[in-house]
């Protein structure tokens, strides 16, 4: 089973103002739109793609944060991967870790047709089990993988980010299900709830929660 699961079915349809946001962003380059249109075909969860403006606002950060070593978990078809190590220097690496040997091939096609296979390292492995074993400290670590386990993943990464370095974790609004979280029982809600507030309680970092798409987490280690 992937790390990276199914979004759930009721999403609203995009808000005018997000496709006002699409209208007026660079567009998606063509290889980005094959991307898109292979991962529709080949799997009946699509909406695990970041999409264009995360895509573009990841790769933005990363010019402007100039990281050398970034950590990402969850994979799925590589698109966001490939926004963030298209923006690295030469010499920076993006470490991406999935669970589910289905994605593997269409994210490595998509990185040696992207020229950022000698950017990008990839790990099919249990997330958990593979970071203790990934070498350096990190200077970015982008989440975006099953919601249950994203505390588990934030204290896993916490004490490998160098001080001013960044965690981006996505889904923390949840398709709003996180305001009615008090009453929902099942286990991605609770899991981004839990997230939010151990975020906002722990004193080693400052953080701000941006309501992009279905909600960025940017963490900043103190």
């Amino acid at each position: 089973m992937s790390e990276l699961f199914e979004r759930p079915q009721y999403q609203t349809t995009v808000p005018e103002y997000e496709r006002y946001a699409n209208a007026f962003t660079s567009p998606e380059p063509e290889l980005m739109q094959q991307l898109v249109r292979e991962t529709n075909l080949a799997f009946t969860t699509p909406g695990m793609l970041s999409g264009l403006i995360q895509g573009r606002l990841l790769q933005m950060l990363i010019f402007m944060l100039k990281p050398e070593h970034i950590l990402e978990i969850g994979t799925f078809t590589g698109y966001s991967a490939i926004y963030m190590a298209s923006a690295l220097s030469e010499t920076g690496i993006l470490h991406t870790i999935d669970n589910n040997p289905e994605v593997a091939h269409i994210a490595h096609k998509y990185f040696r047709l992207a020229g950022v296979e000698n950017r990008i390292r990839m790990h099919m492995a249990n997330a958990l089990t593979a970071i203790p074993v990934i070498e350096g400290v990190f200077d970015l670590v982008f989440i975006d993988a099953d919601k249950e386990n994203y505390v588990s993943y934030y204290e896993a990464v916490l004490p490998r980010l160098r001080p001013g370095g960044f965690i981006i974790a996505d889904n923390v609004l949840w398709y709003g299900r996180v305001l009615q979280a008090e009453v929902l029982s099942d286990k991605e809600t609770q899991g981004i709830a839990a997230f939010n507030l151990h975020v906002k309680n722990d004193p080693r970092i400052e953080h701000l929660l941006l309501p992009v798409r279905d909600g960025l987490m940017i963490i900043r280690k103190l």
